[in-house]
């Protein structure tokens, strides 16, 4: 039906008629959101989360929609009046406007069609206020015709994921980089108290507490290189793919088009994928990006795992550090502190790897020219990134920046250590080395104490094994 033919939308004061393939339904009149919309919210009450719950989803959809309308006006298939209704309409939503107009949930079938709508519809409604014309008044902007214009919701909907989970890398990186410069702070300020190290939680040889959160920090930051790296798989789309990949319904060059459109709204250097056809079908980047939270999750749950250990105590416990108390711990046990920061973000990890566990399921469940799962990919990508940062802020804020060290407890486990016998050999010999270390085993005796009644090294001597510099010295081995 043309432009000029079609019915106008039924109104009254409370709402608007609007028509699709299954017949007639009310919109509220008030709404940029239309009839498909309605159809995705009704249909779909599954999780209670939304779409405007991730803005940064929205904001991509916008950016996809903005970058194709600007390539079709290049190639004279939208008229000026129209593109710059579209394009006012798409920064209102990039800068957080009308966010709250996306109400289908997160979970949803049709591969992701309902966002596509959701977004072709407050787009369409708000450029028509934008050229003076009323909300539902399809004929001068329609949803379809000229929002969707060129492109599928195969193509677009996975193009906007590729980009939103770029759009919430960038603030996770931050936030992961300000966690490591305050584990790196924390390294400084403990660089001259020494304790003794563990392996397979025995007694090791001697380090410093500094060296041990330095360690914390530099893991923190190869997680965050690998999310970096990772980014450039999220850069190749396949937008211009249409239904399939074949690009049916969409110009030569369009594919090229809007890939260069989309790289100038966003900064990152997007590109077109080599082949559409296996793109379209493909979920490749969603693992790497899932594996790489990961491998976050596994890392991070580690590093508060220790931050636990060390903190155990205060009298049945190593006790070598001191978390920041935060709450109460007990409702029975009075005095009671628990290390409560660090157990939510390893319960944070927990379900990041839970959902990189959900993310392979459903791209393992794709068949033939289309993965139609995309949907719960994109929410279990989009919570364990919102999650990450949130855990990070609050382990930064509210643990590590008030940790502090018990100097004098840490310093008494490593002179009544047996592993401090293993420095000590380069000086006395394996064959003392070993009757010291046994007689403290069968004593309780402190092994310095030992060394020192039996003269076999002056004060001198010892000072300089228990200097932490000397000590904790890291040597490379050639």
């Amino acid at each position: 039906m043309s432009a000029s033919r079609r019915p106008r939308p039924r109104r009254s004061a409370r709402v608007r008629v609007e028509r699709d393939l299954l017949g007639e339904r009310q919109v509220p009149a008030d709404a940029y959101y239309g009839i498909q919309t309605l159809r995705g919210m009704e249909n779909f009450a599954i999780s209670g989360v939304t779409i405007r719950h991730y803005p940064q989803l929205i904001r991509a959809m916008a950016m996809v929609k903005l970058a194709a309308a600007r390539a079709n006006a290049q190639m004279g298939l939208l008229p000026p009046r129209v593109l710059k209704g579209i394009e006012l309409a798409c920064r209102e939503l990039i800068d957080g406007q009308l966010h709250d107009q996306f109400g289908v949930d997160v979970f949803q079938g049709g591969a992701g069609t309902s966002t596509n709508m959701n977004a072709n519809e407050v787009i369409a409604n708000r450029a028509l206020e934008h050229m003076g014309r009323a909300r539902g008044d399809y004929a001068h902007c329609d949803p379809h015709d000229h929002v969707n214009m060129s492109q599928s919701t195969n193509d677009a909907y996975p193009t906007a994921l590729h980009l939103a989970m770029l759009l919430m890398n960038r603030p996770l990186r931050e936030e992961l980089a300000l966690l490591a410069r305050a584990f790196d702070d924390k390294g400084r300020a403990f660089a001259g108290v020494l304790k003794m190290g563990r392996t397979q939680l025995q007694d090791a040889v001697p380090m410093t507490l500094g060296q041990e959160f330095a360690a914390f920090a530099s893991t923190i930051r190869g997680e965050i290189r690998a999310l970096e790296r990772v980014e450039v798989v999220l850069c190749e789309v396949n937008m211009g793919g249409t239904a399939i990949g074949t690009g049916l319904n969409a110009p030569r060059g369009y594919a090229s088009a809007c890939a260069k459109h989309l790289s100038k709204i966003t900064g990152y250097r997007i590109r077109p994928a080599r082949d559409l056809i296996e793109a379209t079908q493909d979920t490749q980047a969603y693992v790497l990006y899932s594996s790489m939270l990961k491998s976050l999750a596994i890392k991070l749950s580690k590093v508060c795992n220790d931050l636990r250990l060390l903190s155990s105590g205060p009298r049945a416990g190593l006790f070598e550090i001191n978390l920041p108390p935060m709450q109460p711990g007990s409702s029975i046990m009075p005095g009671k502190v628990n290390p409560v920061i660090p157990e939510v973000v390893n319960q944070v990890c927990f379900k990041a790897i839970g959902n990189d566990l959900a993310v392979t399921m459903a791209a393992e469940a794709g068949q033939l020219q289309l993965n139609v799962m995309e949907p719960v990919i994109a929410s279990c990508v989009f919570e364990s990134q919102m999650l990450f940062m949130n855990a990070a802020k609050s382990l930064r804020e509210h643990c590590v920046v008030g940790i502090t060290a018990n100097e004098r407890v840490c310093r008494s486990f490593v002179e009544h250590s047996i592993g401090i016998v293993t420095a000590l050999n380069p000086l006395i010999g394996y064959e003392r080395s070993s009757e010291i270390a046994g007689e403290a085993l069968r004593t309780g005796r402190g092994v310095v104490e030992l060394v020192r009644e039996r003269g076999l090294l002056s004060a001198a001597q010892i000072q300089r094994v228990l200097d932490p510099t000397r000590a904790a010295r890291t040597r490379a081995a050639r």
